[in-house]
C-alpha cells in the first residue's frame, strides 16, 4: 500500500518529511515517483489537475490537505466510490479565530480610517463603537464558525450563526436554513465560513446585501465563489455596505488590474487567514492512513451530497 501526494504547486518535501515523521511505516509517492500505481490506495491532494486520479485503480481514499473540499468536487471525474476526507486541526481554527477577530475590532475602532488620515497628516479623532454594541453574524456553524464565534463572544461581540440546521452554542443565537432573512436582518458585521457548494456559489449577492442592515461590513474569509464582486463593488458604492475585507477570490494571485486593488473600502489579503501546515495535520493523516490499513472507520469524512 502507498499514500499519494498531488498538489498543484508541486510542493511535496515538507509533507514527505511531515508524515514520514509522524509514522516512518508509510510509503509516500507522489505522481513523479510512483512505481506501481495499482499500490496508491489513499491519495492527500490540494488542487489536484483534473483526472489526476484516474490512474490509481485501487483507490479508496482522496483526502484534502485543508480544511476545505470544493476543489476535490471540481474535478468531475472524481471517483464517486471513494471516501473523501479533510483535515480538522486546531491551529487552523485558532489562526482563523484572531484574524477574524483583529479585523472586528480593526473595524469598530477605525484603524484603517486612522490609517488614511495618517497619509494626509490629519489629527481627526473619530466616534467609535464598542464590541458589546454590535452583532457579528456568522454564516455558516462548522468547525471553524463555532471556532470564531466562540472568540468573538470572549471578546464582547453579540454573535449569531445561520448553518444548516441549528445548533448549540454557549452564548451564540443559531439560525437555521429557513431563518437566513432573520439572521442578516442583525449582522452589522457579516463573516462568511461556509463550505462551497453548488447551494452556496454566489450567495454573496446584491439580494443578500440587501437584508443587512444598512452600512454593513462583509468579512469573507471562506472561498472566492461565494462572492459575486460586481455586486460587492455596487453595494459599496450606494452605502449599503460601508467596507469588505476580502482573504479569497475567484481569481487567485487577484490579478494586477482588478478593481479591488484600487477601492478603499476593501481591505485585500493574500488568502492568509488559516493556512494548514504539513506538521500540524500530518499525525491525523497518518492516523486515517493506518485506519484504511485496517478497515477501521475514518475521522473527519466528507458527504458526496453535501459537499462538506
Amino acid at each position: 500500500m502507498a499514500l499519494l501526494l498531488i498538489r498543484n504547486d508541486k510542493n511535496y518535501e515538507p509533507w514527505i518529511k511531515a508524515l514520514k515523521k509522524a509514522d516512518s511505516s508509510i510509503t509516500v509517492v507522489t505522481p513523479e515517483t510512483v512505481e506501481n500505481p495499482d499500490e496508491v490506495t489513499m491519495a492527500i491532494t490540494w488542487k489536484a489537475p483534473q483526472g489526476s486520479f484516474a490512474d490509481y485503480p485501487n483507490l479508496k481514499v482522496i483526502g484534502s490537505m485543508g480544511a476545505g473540499v470544493d476543489h476535490l468536487f471540481e474535478d468531475k471525474s472524481l471517483p464517486g466510490d471513494v471516501t473523501l476526507t479533510r483535515v480538522v486541526d486546531d491551529k487552523l481554527a485558532s489562526d482563523m479565530q484572531e484574524f477574524v477577530s483583529a479585523l472586528c475590532l480593526n473595524h469598530i475602532r477605525n484603524l484603517k480610517v486612522y490609517s488614511a488620515l495618517q497619509d494626509q497628516s490629519n489629527w481627526k479623532p473619530t466616534p467609535y463603537r464598542r464590541a458589546k454594541e454590535v452583532c457579528v453574524g456568522i454564516l455558516g456553524l462548522g468547525t471553524l464558525g463555532q471556532a470564531v464565534g466562540t472568540m468573538l463572544t470572549n471578546v464582547g461581540f453579540k454573535v449569531t450563526g445561520w448553518s444548516h440546521s441549528k445548533k448549540e452554542i454557549e452564548n451564540i443565537t443559531s439560525y437555521s436554513q429557513n431563518e437566513l432573512d432573520a439572521f442578516l436582518s442583525e449582522a452589522e458585521i457579516l463573516v462568511c465560513l461556509l463550505p462551497l457548494t453548488e447551494k452556496t456559489q454566489g450567495i454573496l449577492n446584491t439580494e443578500l446585501f440587501s437584508k443587512l442592515p444598512k452600512g454593513a461590513y462583509l468579512i469573507n474569509v471562506a472561498r472566492g465563489g461565494h462572492l459575486i464582486e460586481n455586486d460587492l463593488t455596487e453595494a459599496l458604492k450606494t452605502g449599503q455596505l460601508s467596507s469588505a475585507a476580502i482573504d479569497v477570490f475567484n481569481t487567485e494571485p487577484l490579478p494586477e488590474d482588478h478593481p479591488f486593488w484600487k477601492n478603499k473600502n476593501i481591505i485585500i489579503t493574500p488568502h492568509i487567514a488559516s493556512m494548514s501546515n504539513a506538521a500540524s495535520v500530518s499525525s491525523q493523516i497518518a492516523k486515517n492512513y493506518k485506519r484504511l490499513q485496517n478497515g477501521e472507520e475514518l475521522m473527519n469524512t466528507v458527504s458526496h451530497d453535501r459537499g462538506y
